[in-house]
């Protein structure tokens, strides 16, 4: 399966909080995109293993992404070893992406940093003629995305670029909030947390406005990127 942008969260709800707009508008210009969750998200405090496997299904639905898949890696645990590595080329080369998106390369969980080098080091093994890989008793081809983009998730961190989301922030709230078990429900008997407060879910609107209200739209989502990004004119640019 051919895919436009693989995007890679180390938890289930990773990829929605940190360009879920992005994802949306992107499938609404008639890109196809596959989410690919490292973990269960099994170690968060509320929930289980299965409602947030409900909820990313739900989510993904919300999106219209082509696919969703969980590598099952240990939640809490990442490590940049062969092993994990080896199971992220097998998605690049299963979904031969032009664009990966990943996690932030800085953050509070020490997971996100750690898929993030993760993921990256795995796109540029997955271009590597000698390593061979065997997906459902296939040879894979090998294959490197042109582009590899870390979206802004707890932490600030200074975009190198922004994707104005003015027309998607609504689908992009509308799917974070299909895990209701990890964030704000004033009903909840369960712990309260960092993400579960009001503040937080507020937050993903003001930070979206305020990335908009520095590159001129309405609402934004930031990202960093491995390379320097080479324009061939100055069309698409918001002035």
């Amino acid at each position: 399966m051919k895919t436009d942008i693989l995007a890679f969260g180390a938890h289930p709800d990773d990829v929605e909080l940190g360009c879920g707009g992005t994802i949306a508008k992107l499938i609404s210009e008639g890109k196809t995109c596959v989410i690919v969750d490292l973990t269960k998200g099994e170690l968060g405090t509320r929930g289980t293993d299965q409602t947030r496997k409900e909820e990313a299904t739900e989510a993904a639905k919300i999106l219209g992404v082509a696919a969703r898949e969980n590598l099952g890696l240990k939640d809490g645990f990442l490590v940049n070893s062969e092993e994990y590595q080896m199971e992220i080329v097998k998605m690049i080369r299963k979904y031969r992406p032009e664009i990966v998106l990943a996690n932030a390369i800085d953050d509070r969980h020490p997971d996100h940093a750690k898929a993030a080098r993760l993921v990256s080091d795995a796109c540029f093994l997955a271009g590597l003629r000698k390593i061979e890989t065997i997906l459902d008793g296939e040879a894979q081809e090998v294959w490197r995305p042109k582009q590899v983009f870390h979206y802004i998730q707890w932490k600030h961190i200074q975009p190198e670029f922004v994707i104005d989301i003015s027309e998607h922030l609504e689908k992009k709230l509308e799917a974070c909030m299909a895990f209701k078990t990890q964030f704000y429900d004033p009903t909840s008997k369960e712990p309260e947390t960092p993400i579960t407060s009001k503040d937080f879910y507020e937050s993903l609107t003001y930070r979206a406005q305020d990335l908009g209200r520095l590159s001129g739209v309405a609402y934004a989502e930031g990202f960093t990127s491995e390379k320097l990004i080479a324009m061939k004119n100055f069309d698409g640019i918001v002035w």
